[in-house]
């Protein structure tokens, strides 16, 4: 047997110490600052951020109502297409409906049209994980290995483009505008790009590269609830065609509560309409193909002037009320409370 080395320290040899090294570091001796807390420095705090929060809700909330809006829901007032839509069979049947309303004053400014849509549930986990980013960066890649199964391929192989469930869903009701100008129609002109996000049109989506646009989706095949291939989005722009299609890439940015608008178009600021819509008459022609009757749910088409600090939506600023509230109430209970107690010492001390 061979022989164990003793690691034990001989007779009179100083035993290796196992403290840490005498450094500021390590002996904890560095500088550090320690708030004193006075009455005056917490009372200060939360009266200074009571008073900042109500301020910028009250802004907030007077911002959000100078918002000028109108929305109309057109899921009863479309009811023959909607019992159309909901046969499958009638998928390439087209169906029209006209929603009639007045503008009583003018809305000036630049204005937005919104599509709403309510109980529709866009944050299942499987729904929201149903793309291929890398197929809609242009690439080359096996659907068949992501999360897109089952809208993924067709039963004879060829791949769905784009995959997922998210694509296959996406909104594709028509909406034009026409302005009833004393017995004359005129359309109103919107601009239907420039509504996406840069990032979203320069980094995250991007046609795959080929001489054309239809070469490059050769060999693939539209989602099965679409209507038409994925480079015939926009017949009329080239360059709005594909994976970054503004419409396909604002529907592609999930929401996620169950009620949403998503941008749909922009007034063209020109001629008649320069200064924005005038009052009087118009006409919402709709092209109807998105169902919402088995899940319960409605549509909506809005007309939306935005402030600086956004659309009509008054959530912020009410969280800031509360916010404020909630604070400068603490303040005073505190404030009780330490009176309170110092007459009680004053009275103790007596």
């Amino acid at each position: 047997m061979k022989n164990k080395t003793s690691v034990l320290p001989r007779e009179g040899e100083a035993q290796p110490s196992r403290c840490p090294d005498n450094s500021a570091f390590k002996q904890q001796r560095l500088p550090a600052w320690k708030p004193q807390l006075t009455i005056a420095s917490v009372l200060s705090s939360f009266f200074l951020t009571g008073a900042f929060c109500l301020t910028v809700g009250v802004c907030l909330v007077l911002s959000a109502n100078s918002v000028r809006e109108i929305q109309i829901d057109y899921s009863d007032k479309c009811s023959d297409c909607s019992k159309l839509r909901e046969n499958s069979s009638n998928w390439n049947k087209e169906c029209h409906c006209s929603i009639n309303f007045t503008l009583k004053e003018d809305i000036l400014g630049d204005v937005f049209m919104y599509y709403g849509l309510q109980n529709f549930y866009q944050n299942h986990r499987r729904y929201v994980k149903s793309r291929s980013d890398a197929q809609l960066l242009g690439r080359n890649v096996n659907i068949q290995r992501s999360y897109c199964v089952p809208f993924s391929t067709y039963r004879n192989g060829t791949p769905m483009a784009p995959c997922g469930a998210i694509a296959n869903s996406m909104f594709n009701d028509t909406i034009d505008l026409f302005y009833n100008y004393n017995s004359s129609v005129i359309q109103v002109p919107l601009l239907k790009t420039g509504n996406s996000w840069w990032t979203d049109k320069n980094v995250k989506f991007r046609n795959p590269e080929s001489y054309n646009l239809s070469s490059a989706f050769a060999g693939t095949a539209r989602p099965p609830y679409w209507q038409k291939p994925v480079y015939l989005l926009d017949e009329e722009d080239e360059r709005n065609n594909g994976y970054v299609n503004d419409d396909f890439i604002i529907w592609m940015r999930v929401s996620a509560f169950a009620t949403f608008r998503n941008l749909y178009r922009r007034l063209r600021r020109v001629r008649r309409f320069a200064e924005g819509l005038p009052a009087g008459n118009y006409t919402f022609q709709i092209s109807y193909n998105f169902p919402v009757t088995r899940f319960k749910g409605r549509k909506h088409v809005i007309l939306s002037t935005v402030v600086w600090s956004g659309g009509s939506n008054p959530f912020l600023g009410i969280a800031y009320l509360v916010s404020g509230t909630a604070a400068t109430l603490a303040g005073f209970v505190i404030t009780g409370i330490h009176l309170k107690l110092r007459k009680k010492k004053t009275y103790f001390q007596k």
